[in-house]
């Protein structure tokens, strides 16, 4: 197929290399020409690109032997890289998964949260595993599968100084959020007036949260409690924010082939409660056992 596309944007730069020589017969400068043709070259080479643009098909990634999975790198404990430098947590353990039974090897892609939907639509990842909130706006460009979690926004700040509501929060006082996520999204649309301190990656939220830089830290509940749990001094004092929501696999909009066979992996997947033998074995310690019903989603 990209033969065949080659060997017609070679036949459109040809031809419209002989009009252009045509045009220099008849009057035209050869300067004039020359940008004909260089015009023809520039949208022949968008062309190309835009046919090389998109998502690969269930068979396709099944012929390549590879898979792309897009997961966090720094977001304990549900995708991180280990002392081994190993990825592992909740979504690793998921992605392994869909490779095992799709029979192919996984190409790890490391992922912040702003740059998930970018990574699909580029078709730098067939799936993205990095704690994706299911929302409608993003539904409008990425197709989700069926979740395999649940999840709310909470909050955490220091526990001499615990923020119970967003009224506790003062005109200037700042919150961390981390750019793309749904906490953003929320602040800003309901909560304007609040200012937010804005980083790309996890690890840099949790440092300037450690350093005193903001009042208080919005984001997934889970990752807000685990924070808590793990570092003393710390108190969630917003568990739930806004409404309950799930976490699934996305695909490139209109990868029907793979969402189906996704789809069709988490049903079977359900039947086995896999994602409490996922819980237990990633989560356990962080959440304990008492969170393993109310986070997990099995179809």
């Amino acid at each position: 197929m990209k033969n065949n596309l080659f060997k017609k944007l070679s036949s459109g730069l040809l031809i419209t290399a002989l009009i252009a020589t045509a045009f220099v017969g008849c009057g035209n400068s050869s300067a004039d020409a020359g940008e004909e043709v260089k015009d023809a070259s520039v949208e022949a080479g968008a062309a190309a690109a835009d046919s090389n643009a998109g998502f690969r098909t269930l068979d396709e990634i099944k012929e390549s032997g590879t898979i792309n999975i897009g997961v966090f790198s720094d977001k304990s404990p549900f995708g991180y890289v280990d002392e081994n430098g190993e990825y592992a947590g909740y979504d690793v353990y998921f992605a392994e998964r869909i490779g095992e039974d799709l029979g192919v090897e996984i190409n790890y892609v490391s992922t912040e949260a702003a740059n998930r939907i970018e990574y699909l639509q580029t078709g730098k990842v067939d799936i993205i595993l990095a704690n994706f909130t299911v929302t409608e706006e993003r539904a409008q460009e990425v197709d989700f599968a069926l979740p395999y979690m649940n999840v709310a926004l909470g909050v955490v700040s220091p526990s001499d100084a615990v923020i119970e509501s967003l009224d506790d929060i003062g005109e200037d006082d700042q919150v961390i959020v981390i750019s793309g996520t749904t906490a953003e999204t929320y602040l800003t649309k309901n909560y304007p007036d609040i200012k937010l301190q804005k980083y790309d990656a996890y690890a840099e939220a949790k440092t300037a949260f450690e350093n005193g830089n903001g009042v208080a830290w919005a984001n997934d509940n889970t990752e807000v409690i685990a924070f808590a749990i793990e570092n003393e001094g710390y108190t969630v004092g917003i568990p739930e924010l806004g409404d309950q929501d799930t976490i699934a696999p996305a695909v490139t909009k209109g990868n029907e082939t793979l969402l189906n066979w996704l789809n069709e992996e988490l049903d079977t997947l359900g039947d086995e409660n896999f994602f409490h033998a996922d819980y237990e074995a990633t989560l356990l310690d962080t959440y304990g056992a008492d969170y393993e019903d109310t986070l997990v989603v099995e179809q």
